[in-house]
């Protein structure tokens, strides 16, 4: 068996595409564990061909996760379909070292952190499809608010520690790769299914595909929607509809050929509205209906679209590895949404946060009232900014791998690079409003621009190399990444919407960082493994920002385990920031001012703890047990004290915000070839919304929980299935936000249920 090997200095690489895969067992827990037999392959592979020294993430390409030097956890196809999730919070629940903010209960706009990163529009990882990175903006403006459709997925590559260093920009905390679906080997295939379940929810996902001779093709859809759980004051939508839609085109040589190459065009378009809204509840209404929505909020709605376009090149020339990948994305966006409003008391237009941070008085009441429609006010009280963004990005990126001896010593080296520019664009504008009689009534219209008018773009350039040393029972894999961007901000007049004028203002930065990294594993038995790394962390500032950049250290060592049906893991970790970056923005509660701007925030020590263990219990020749357990530790403090407009008074030793300490899933089933029952749960402790130790305040705190789902799948044969979900099994009220405005709900108990068909 031969294992393809490869890395795309900052995505990851697909390297080829005839793979002999190792082997990853999964079972219906959602565990990852590599069995006794495809470890033993493993290992036989590694004697043959030292190319699968160290396995990787490889678009195509699967890997074997035990024997990388660092944290890393793979959802296979199997593990995505015990649930059948379309929701991004609840798939990354299973995965050790995540931090999350939910917000919409649907996994819209996913806000996702690694080892105690901060959650913001997932704008502080890496964040790739089929290993190019899909951020809208990833250098200029990473803030994630697309973010690729994860029902569809074929798989979930989360990497954390010195292995983020390889897929860069962002390197301290770490990479999170979707791999989509693949064209079928066979002539023909193809899957279908439907889903219908409570307040309108549906989901519908198809594909088909197949290869002939020397050309393979596949098409596939995605499409989902719902009335939404929330119930608007005064009667509206609260739902949501998603528009999915891939395609993929591949010609290949000959088998047998000399030089064996491939050549695929990949195509992806995802059209996105929602009538979702920034704007929560006060504690005594959410208390009373958690799931209520003021009336200030009945005309909030977030529309985009999302185009992508990939080339993939590659080549084997001799026993090293070629892949070169062309890519080009285009995003646009309106979240249209209350901004601020004047409620006639003297202070003028004030955010509406301020309502729910000081709650009790004069101001707070009347405030309050004029969200729910209780009180009328003058024409224009109401400002709705249409937060109006278009985005693209565009880059080359090229890698090689090459295997090599010297004496009994075993290499894999590689080296790759990147070019990649990108750009946001920004012309918004406020529409105004009068509440009167319960109901938005617009008033008035600003011009085009009057907002905010401004580019931001970036041009990066990065470089990597690596090599993987293997002698024995020791495998040493040191690399070294480059990265040098330059990033520019450009200022219009808010009077110039067509720009004829030129700028007012253009600020220029550029930024570059050499990033180290290492890492080590030792096999002291079969599926018995000792690992260690360290790495430089490195995220640049925005363009244009007097900020610095984000710095660190990072260090991590643990042990793996896998052996039979059963894994486990338990990893330390710990990121030592010499500089902590705070982005502004509407989600986290900035005032319009300063939106897009950056705040030092200092010294900052992360530490923390992965565990995981999981595996199945036989009960006889048909029925099994699986189990698994994920569990993570974070602890996350300033160092330093110090005031800013973004993280506030801080002293040190304040804990960080949106940063849990605690997190647990827990999942336990009974299944068979034909069918299984998945049981799982998630456990997150407390967390503070503004920096700060000891007890959380009622006001600044978003209380812990336990929600739990549970699943049935039945075959009724090889090409029919039948499935059914319970989200929130036991119907648990419970918040999973509070800034920037207010309290919003989770999921309340949602039934689904469903049929697939394979061909």
């Amino acid at each position: 068996m031969r294992i393809t090997v490869s890395t795309s200095f900052l995505a990851v690489a697909a390297m080829l595409a005839n793979p002999a895969q190792a082997e990853v067992s999964q079972d219906s827990s959602g565990a990852v564990a590599t069995t006794a037999a495809a470890a033993a392959a493993a290992t036989t592979a590694a004697d043959a061909d030292p190319s699968s020294i160290q396995s990787i993430l490889v678009i195509g390409n699967r890997f074997d996760p035990f024997a990388v030097p660092g944290s890393v956890t793979v959802l296979d196809q199997d593990a995505l379909a015990s649930f059948r999730y379309g929701d991004a919070n609840r798939i990354l629940r299973q995965v050790p070292g995540v931090n999350l903010q939910e917000e919409d209960g649907a996994g819209l706009f996913p806000n996702i952190g690694l080892r105690g990163s901060s959650v913001e529009r997932s704008s502080n990882i890496t964040l790739m499809e089929d290993g190019v990175l899909i951020a809208p903006a990833p250098y200029a403006a990473p803030a994630a608010y697309y973010f690729p459709q994860i029902g569809r997925m074929q798989s979930i590559e989360v990497v954390k520690g010195a292995q983020a260093v390889r897929y860069g920009p962002r390197t301290i905390s770490g990479a999170i790769n979707l791999r989509s679906t693949q064209i079928p080997d066979a002539p023909y295939a193809g899957y279908l299914s439907g889903q219908i379940g409570e307040d309108g929810n549906y989901v519908v996902h198809g594909w088909a595909g197949g290869t002939a001779g020397q050309f393979s093709a596949l098409v596939e859809t995605y499409q989902s929607g719902s009335d939404g759980f929330k119930e608007l004051d005064g009667g509206g939508d609260t739902g949501f509809e998603v528009e999915d839609y891939l395609a993929r085109l591949r010609w290949q040589t000959p088998a047998g050929a000399a030089t064996p190459m491939s050549l695929e065009f990949k195509f992806g378009h995802t059209n996105r509205e929602a009538s979702e809204t920034y704007l929560g509840l006060s504690d005594a209404d959410f208390a009373t209906d958690p799931f209520r929505r003021y009336a200030a909020s009945a005309a909030d709605n977030f529309a985009s679209d999302h185009y992508q376009y990939q080339l993939t090149h590659t080549i084997e020339a001799g026993r090293a590895q070629f892949e070169t990948v062309a890519y080009y994305n285009e995003f646009s966006r309106n979240w249209f949404k209350l901004e601020n409003l004047d409620i006639g008391d003297g202070n003028g237009f004030v955010s509406p946060n301020s309502f729910f941070s000081n709650p009790g008085t004069a101001s707070s009441n009347l405030g309050l009232a004029v969200l729910r429609g209780e009180v009328d006010t003058a024409p224009d009280a109401l400002r709705l900014r249409n937060n109006s963004r278009e985005y693209y990005s565009f880059g080359l990126q090229t890698a090689m791998t090459l295997p090599w001896e010297i004496g009994s010593v075993e290499n894999v080296l590689t080296v790759s690079a990147r070019y990649h520019e990108d750009e946001e664009d920004r012309l918004q504008n406020y529409e105004r409003f009068q509440m009167l009689n319960g109901q938005l009534v617009r008033t008035s219209v600003d011009p085009l621009g009057s907002n905010a008018n401004r580019q931001a773009q970036a041009n990066a350039f990065a470089f990597y190399i690596q090599n993987v040393i293997q002698a024995g029972p020791l495998t040493v894999t040191p690399g070294l990444r480059y990265e040098g961007v330059q990033l520019t901000r450009i200022d219009y007049s808010t009077a110039d919407p067509s720009r004829s004028a030129g700028p007012t203002r253009v600020r220029r930065n550029f930024v570059e960082a050499v990033l180290p990294a290492l890492g080590a594993t030792y096999e002291l038995d079969e599926g018995l493994l000792l690992l260690a790394s360290f790495s430089r962390g490195f995220s640049p500032p925005g363009p244009g920002s007097a900020a610095d950049p984000e710095k660190s250290w990072n260090y991590e060592a643990g042990i793996r385990f896998a052996r039979g049906n059963w894994e486990a893991s338990a990893i330390g970790f710990f990121n030592d920031y010499s500089n902590l970056l705070g982005d502004c923005t509407n989600a986290t509660g900035c005032t319009a001012g300063d939106i897009g701007d950056q705040f030092n925030g200092g010294e900052v020590d992360v530490l923390g703890l992965e565990a995981v263990v999981g595996g199945a219990f036989p009960i006889n020749a048909t029925f099994s047990i699986p189990v698994r357990a994920v569990y993570t530790y974070t602890e996350a403090e300033f160092q330093q004290t110090f005031d800013s407009n973004f993280f506030g008074n801080v002293v040190a030793g304040d804990a960080l915000p949106y940063i849990p300490e605690h997190q647990l899933y827990l999942s336990a089933g009974i299944e068979s070839d034909r069918m299984a029952l998945t049981f799982g749960g998630n456990y997150v402790s407390s967390v503070r919304t503004e920096a700060g130790q000891g007890t959380i305040p009622t006001l600044e705190r978003v209380p812990s929980r336990w929600v739990f789902d549970l699943a049935a799948r039945f075959a009724v044969n090889d090409q029919i299935g039948l499935f059914a979900r319970i989200d929130n099994l036991f119907d648990e009220e419970y918040a999973v936000a509070r800034r920037p405005a207010g309290l919003r709900p989770g999921k309340p108990q949602t039934i689904l249920g469903g049929v697939e068909l394979r061909f």
